[in-house]
């Protein structure tokens, strides 16, 4: 990713003189796509660039039985094991090899399949992405559910220290040791040039696609994991505490506005994710449970929010269930107060 940073400094500057020599051979080594039938996936495949990682989300005939994923690659690289090739799951260690057209780089994919079977978190296991230093959770399995605009916030110039990004872990906790920690933080002078004064602490059940984080940035937030079940409530413990002085997305300040969080679960049908520009109004919502009051609370507060569903679950089709936090409310608007802080702990989807 350190490459790929610089790829496009050198490309914002190789725009501005002529080209008086033959281009030199591709120095990229990217898996771009990994394709499997889809009827062996429970959602759709992610190639997360940031960690060098291909995530899975397969039927468990699949897993079973194996799958031969078709790969494209950078212009001229080349890949082991080859496309098309199969890969079991019973081999140990899965990865991808991936050599550019030069033949001067290297880059190693693992593959994770992830199964969410446990739907409750405690946020006590975190890992640090190597070339940008930002924190992410993961699970008691070590598998990868959660996501945040972190990755995307890596672009802009921020230092490489956990405590610099709007999503860390924090010893401040309700349960165990660690708990999740969103902050609203001012933007850089980098996002100004595009007119984002700020970034909203924020965590999802999903995955950052960073390929629209600049063209697209609502639509990089991916949101959900497959699901089975009939669910019931959405539980955990929060605190939340309002920055000082709220502002619009021009930075101006808003006197009297006062910021809130905002927590939610959304259960829709299908495999392709939902994205901030859907996850409130999608034909395919089928339930939803909103924390009601976004308020400052100083204290740990319970949540218990019922299910608001409009129909029953069939058991055999495909479900995505999403949770969604934000320190500011509307921060998906680039609204919001900095200094804004929700901690969360001990979530849970329960379900019949």
């Amino acid at each position: 990713m350190k490459l790929r940073k610089l790829c496009y400094v050198a490309a914002l500057a190789g725009s501005l003189q002529a080209c008086i020599k033959d281009a030199p051979m591709n120095p990229e080594a990217d898996i771009e796509t990994f394709s499997i039938d889809k009827s062996q996936l429970t959602s759709d495949v992610f190639i997360d660039q940031a960690n060098s990682t291909i995530r899975l989300y397969l039927t468990p005939e699949a897993y079973a039985t194996g799958i031969a994923p078709k790969l494209s690659l950078s212009t001229g690289a080349t890949v082991t094991p080859a496309s098309g090739d199969s890969i079991h799951f019973d081999t140990g260690l899965r990865q991808y090899v991936v050599t550019s057209a030069n033949g001067l780089n290297k880059k190693t994919y693992k593959v994770e399949v992830v199964n969410v079977g446990y739907w409750k978190w405690d946020f006590e296991k975190w890992m640090i992405n190597d070339d940008f230093k930002y924190q992410y959770p993961i699970d008691e399995d070590s598998a990868v559910t959660w996501s945040s605009g972190n990755p995307g916030i890596a672009y802009s110039g921020v230092d490489e220290d956990p405590m610099a990004y709007p999503l860390r872990a924090t010893t401040d906790a309700y349960h165990g040791k660690y708990a999740a920690e969103m902050v609203t933080r001012e933007g850089t002078v980098l996002s100004g040039w595009v007119g984002i004064k700020l970034f909203a602490g924020s965590m999802f059940l999903g995955v950052f696609n960073i390929e629209n984080a600049f063209a697209k940035p609502l639509e990089a937030t991916e949101f959900g994991q497959p699901y089975k079940g009939q669910p019931l409530r959405f539980t955990g413990y929060y605190k939340y505490k309002p920055g000082a002085q709220y502002q619009d997305k021009a930075g101006t300040i808003v006197p009297g506005m006062i910021d809130s969080c905002a927590v939610y679960a959304v259960l829709y049908t299908g495999t392709t994710r939902l994205n901030a520009t859907n996850i409130h109004n999608s034909d395919r919502i089928v339930g939803t449970a909103y924390l009601p009051d976004g308020s400052a609370r100083e204290n740990w507060t319970r949540f218990d929010i019922p299910f608001m569903m409009k129909r029953k679950v069939d058991g055999n089709e495909k479900l995505m269930m999403a949770i969604v936090a934000s320190s500011s409310k509307d921060g998906d608007n680039y609204k919001g107060a900095i200094g804004s802080r929700l901690v969360l702990d001990s979530l849970e989807i329960v379900h019949e």
